[in-house]
């Protein structure tokens, strides 16, 4: 075919160019599997485009938003692909945001249209902001709701339109930030952003062609959900889609046994779980790679990894929603060697380490690592003065404080804004929250700083801790007597219930802040 009559798209590299790739050329291979049912590469890409052709119908046109309220399933897929066919941008909504959590985020991206699962319509509905959106895309037995369309209907009513030209520069996502330190921030994605994330997964996870069948349990409205596909879509491969719930090891299991999956993904709690599953051993597994990340995995976890999936390859990543999201990778040879790091810098990234006047520290010393690269955020939505704080100095600023080894692995110290500064002394939260998650009592902790006369701050340490067991600020400190210097020591220990935690699953410490400053604390000891 001579490229004056190739279509545009064909030349294009993003998702739905991919999707329409694989349509034609392998028509019939899973791109989807839920519940037991398949959507093909045909189909996806067909019913995409058909939804496409309804938004078009109904005004949504390039540079618009579309949200999406659901559940994790194929028809969030399909509606992503959709918008993204049109130019406008897909929002992804946590469906585990109160409603006016659900109503700011509403207001500011201002969407054409929501596609929402029948079963979350109520929350929609309970959002002053939704009244206001042009068009309300039901998925589910409400289809036929007084008021709202119907997503099958709505598609049935359309022809499957022509993929226009998209450039890869247009934005494909607004993932809203989890606002642990204020409101949500709507990081702005771009299809190119997208794509080289999925080089980063085919890199690292060693996928070299479409015989892959990925596993998602991770949900969409994080960028760990699609940001782990991604590269399924760019080869050709298929992807299991797990309902969301209560983690239940067991049917993950019969699940990843029953599908054949081949590339997984759990935080390493979830794998403690996994592992210490009986029978795993007789069970007709076929991982090939077991990744982790999120959190630190401990020795035992990955010993429990190594044992149970002895050929599998081991593969932790880290990164945040402002880098598509990995920017690291710690592969399974230097995991145990290299306990505690987040691994490597990726090879499309560039990066440093810097101090507060942007000068490169030396190896080995903490500082704040700053990126540039093809992954990087194209900004945050609608937030121009954020935008340009977070790019000070021509990099993007992670907020991660780390440092360095000699041969190039990174290690996490801590948040910038968690830093504690108390009499002259650097005190990084998660290095306390680290060495006290040890004890044996402990559930989880968090650690803030606390205004204090003599030092400036001092550190406090809130715990939840396991029943029938109790700690006490002196158990604490002679447990941690040897582990920490004693200006770390935490000058008041807090025991709560439960920690303060957002729809991500992320430790709120404005909470735990305005607690400790109003005195509305479950049982506190101080030195």
């Amino acid at each position: 075919m001579s490229t004056d009559t190739a279509p545009a798209w064909s030349f294009r590299h993003h998702w739905m160019a991919q999707a329409a790739t694989h349509a034609m050329m392998r028509p019939d291979k899973p791109a989807l599997r839920y519940l037991g049912a398949t959507r093909t590469w045909a189909e996806l890409s067909r019913r995409s485009l058909r939804l496409a052709a309804a938004l078009a119908d109904r005004g949504v046109q390039a540079g618009d938003r579309v949200a999406m309220l659901t559940l994790n399933h194929p028809w969030f897929v399909e509606s992503v692909f959709a918008a993204n066919s049109l130019g406008a941008m897909a929002v992804p909504l946590s469906f585990r945001l109160a409603p006016p959590e659900v109503g700011y985020i509403l207001a500011d991206c201002t969407p054409s249209a929501v596609v929402v699962d029948a079963q979350l319509l109520p929350l929609l509905q309970a959002v002053p902001a939704a009244a206001s959106i042009a068009t309300v895309i039901v998925i589910g037995e409400s289809d036929a709701a007084e008021g709202y369309t119907g997503y099958e209907s709505f598609l049935a009513a359309h022809e499957p339109m022509e993929l226009p030209d998209i450039s890869e520069e247009s934005t494909a996502l607004i993932m809203y930030t989890s606002g642990t330190t204020g409101r949500p921030k709507g990081v702005m994605l771009s299809h190119r952003n997208m794509q080289v994330q999925a080089i980063t997964c085919i890199r690292a996870m060693e996928m070299f062609d479409d015989s892959d069948v990925g596993f998602l349990t991770a949900p969409f409205f994080h960028i760990a959900g699609l940001g782990s596909i991604v590269a399924n879509f760019l080869v050709g491969g298929t992807v299991v889609i797990h309902p969301l719930g209560a983690f239940d090891p067991q049917a993950v299991l019969d699940a990843y046994e029953r599908e054949g999956a081949t590339i997984v993904f759990n935080v390493p709690q979830q794998w403690d779980l996994i592992c210490a599953q009986p029978g795993i051993d007789q069970r007709d597994l076929k991982l090939r790679v077991i990744s982790w990340g999120a959190a630190p995995a401990s020795d035992a976890t990955l010993r429990a990894m190594a044992e149970k999936f002895p050929d599998a390859l081991n593969v932790a990543v880290f990164g945040q929603t402002e880098t598509s999201p990995i920017t690291c990778v710690l592969r399974g040879e230097d995991s145990l060697r290299k306990l505690g790091s987040v691994g490597r810098p990726i090879p499309t990234v560039q990066y440093r380490i810097v101090d507060a006047s942007m000068n490169d520290v030396a190896v080995g010393e903490i500082g704040e690592i700053v990126y540039r690269g093809p992954t990087v955020t194209q900004g945050y939505w609608n937030k121009p003065q954020e935008t340009a704080d977070a790019f000070h100095g021509g990099w993007f600023h992670s907020g991660d404080l780390v440092r360095q080894d000699e041969e190039g692995f990174i290690w996490v110290a801590d948040r910038k804004k968690d830093m504690i500064i108390s009499g002259g002394e650097n005190i990084y939260c998660a290095e306390l929250e680290n060495v006290i998650a040890e004890h044996p009592s402990v559930l989880e902790v968090a650690v803030i700083g606390r205004s204090d006369e003599r030092w400036g701050q001092v550190p406090v340490a809130f715990v939840a801790v396991a029943p029938e067991t109790d700690l006490s600020l002196r158990r604490l400190t002679a447990f941690l007597d040897g582990k920490l210097a004693s200006f770390k020591m935490p000058k008041a220990l807090v025991v709560v219930p439960r920690l303060p935690r957002n729809a991500g699953g992320k430790v709120v410490k404005s909470m735990l802040r305005a607690q400790d400053a109003h005195g509305h604390l479950a049982r506190t000891e101080s030195h």
